[in-house]
């Protein structure tokens, strides 16, 4: 759990953020395609957290590496996409943000207060129900710690950003006007 929170809240963030300093324009700059990148990343997070996916990644490495492969990839490309948005378009990323953080989050809340095991596979290397509920428990928490930091302040820090540049303009077109008002 542990490597893909840091793999889709941390790398993806920075090699997105190093990515757009090189690159000419933005990544992904439409509101169709922050949508769809946003989609296919929760559905990726969901998919590779359902019990039958979790058990099989357990028992086959190529599987465990292509659930973080695709997990990064998909975190990248949602954070180009909320960072390809400028402007007053910065709304669609803040919204995003505010979805994908509430979803994973959700999926924390759930891992953290589910009455039972969901994911059993540990059992098949001798790991008890308390250990596997203690484990399951951990990674929801290390999932709710993980969301706050990285999606609600990236939401913070874009919305103050949209904030302070529509001041700029807003002061700037105070100061421009041909009438002297």
């Amino acid at each position: 759990m542990a490597t893909h929170i840091i793999l889709m809240s941390a790398l993806a963030p920075f090699l997105a953020v190093l990515s757009m300093r090189f690159a000419s324009a933005p990544f992904f700059a439409t509101g169709r395609a922050l949508a769809i990148v946003t989609a296919a990343q929760l559905a990726l997070l969901y998919a590779w957290h359902a019990p039958g996916a979790s058990a099989y990644v357990e028992r086959h490495p190529t599987a465990h590496l292509l659930m973080h492969a695709s997990l990064l990839t998909a975190a990248l490309l949602f954070w180009l996409a909320i960072l390809g948005d400028t402007g007053f378009a910065r709304w669609r990323g803040v919204a995003a943000l505010a979805i994908t953080g509430k979803l994973a989050c959700l999926l924390g809340v759930l891992l953290v207060f589910a009455p039972r095991v969901l994911d059993t596979s540990a059992a098949s290397w001798g790991a008890t129900t308390e250990t596997m509920l203690a484990d399951q428990r951990l990674a929801g928490l290390l999932m709710l710690a993980a969301c706050p930091a990285s999606y609600v302040l990236s939401g913070i820090f874009i919305a103050s950003r949209w904030l302070l540049d529509m001041e700029a303009n807003r002061s700037r077109a105070r100061t421009y006007r041909p009438d002297g008002a």
